[in-house]
């Protein structure tokens, strides 16, 4: 009776570990595919030592317009940019694109462009932007964004999420969560 009892819970056992595999798989087929290619990238150009340099997965980084049209974060090298990770889903996020709609306009004189990163998927950020208008241009990163968000340091992951990067190429601050507009102009005034 034990080992009926015994075998019968290693069998209950088993098909809980395959369908956990299983369901680990499905759920996480996207972002294999993604860490699958980025590792293949990054194997293929070992001599570069930029390959692990988050301003340069930027530049590469595969991003859509709202549109679904696959554009190039790489047009943006040389200038000034202001980066900011958001989801239509996150409160945070929408609560902060009224001022940095504002002070894009401030500063689109002096050549800093702001770009909004959506964390999200193409059909949420479309229904969003009917919703919002935004000053600076939208791209969809998809949920692979979060990946180039860790590698700018939001080991978190949390968004909102603020990078700014001067005409170098150079981080000049990283603010994971809501902006301080005074702050971000500080940071921008010394570009």
């Amino acid at each position: 009776m034990n080992t009926r009892r015994m075998l019968a819970g290693a069998v209950v056992a088993l098909v809980a570990a395959g369908g956990g595999v299983l369901a680990n798989h499905w759920f996480n087929r996207d972002s294999e595919v993604a860490y699958a290619a980025q590792a293949g990238a990054q194997a293929g150009s070992q001599s570069d030592p930029h390959a692990t340099n988050p301003v340069q997965q930027l530049w590469a980084a595969p991003v859509t317009n709202v549109d679904g049209k696959p554009q190039s974060l790489s047009l943006l090298k040389g200038r000034p940019i202001v980066v900011n990770f958001w989801a239509s889903w996150c409160g945070p996020c929408v609560e902060e694109m009224p001022a940095l709609s504002q002070i894009q306009r401030e500063y689109a004189k002096k050549g800093i462009q702001f770009v909004g990163l959506g964390v999200d998927s193409e059909k949420n950020i479309q229904t969003f932007l009917q919703k919002v208008k935004v000053a600076y241009p939208i791209y969809v990163t998809g949920f692979g964004g979060a990946d180039l968000a860790r590698a700018f340091g939001n080991n978190a992951g949390g968004l909102p999420f603020t990078v700014v990067i001067d005409a170098k190429g150079n981080i000049r601050s990283t603010k994971l969560g809501q902006i301080d507009p005074a702050a971000l102009r500080q940071t921008l005034n010394a570009l």
